[in-house]
């Protein structure tokens, strides 16, 4: 039987050796704030490249583009005072060879090529279904055995979203449902 790493156990304690407890819990938070910094300066940067129009709107296209990105700083922040407080309790690092085992990196592959399949399929079959498809994929794996809770949250959030960005005219993708109203 292969042994799953501690990173991808629900239980993160299970079978950890008593000195390492948490320790890879620590490490990948790092790496998820350095990445979340990195892509919120990135797309913040990305928005002051957005042309302004003289007529219309008098936020312009950049508002909500900027108030997502601000969200994605604050997120960091948030993670940024987690680990601080972890940091207190004295847990060690997890060395770096570790974060790279064969089982996470094939799990990293496999999302990536998720993602490039949204995004193959997304105008085709629209935004509710490519996004409802593609979270019910990502929730079925990593949250196994909740078929209720995956398929409601996955349709629930391709839907609400769908309808808040039509109120904020956002023009997405109707795809093979294009009978809807909105």
């Amino acid at each position: 039987m292969r042994r799953v790493p501690t990173i991808l156990r629900h239980d993160t304690n299970a079978g950890a050796r008593p000195d390492t407890k948490g320790e890879k819990l620590i490490m990948t938070d790092r790496v998820i704030l350095g990445c979340t910094i990195l892509i919120a300066v990135v797309y913040l940067y990305a928005t002051t490249l957005i042309p302004s129009l003289e007529i219309g709107d008098p936020l312009g296209p950049k508002a909500f583009p900027r108030l997502l990105g601000i969200a994605l700083l604050l997120s960091a922040g948030l993670l940024a005072l987690e680990i601080w407080k972890k940091r207190k309790t004295n847990e060690p690092e997890v060395p770096p060879s570790e974060l790279f085992e064969p089982l996470i990196i094939k799990i990293l592959l496999c999302v990536v090529v998720w993602t490039g399949a949204y995004y193959a399929v997304f105008n085709p079959l629209g935004f509710i279904v490519a996004t409802s498809l593609y979270l019910l994929g990502l929730m079925s794996w990593f949250n196994k055995g909740k078929w209720l809770t995956n398929v409601l949250t996955s349709v629930l959030f391709s839907v609400g979203t769908y309808i808040l960005f039509v109120k904020l005219d956002v023009s997405l993708p109707k795809g093979v449902l294009e009978f809807l109203p909105f």
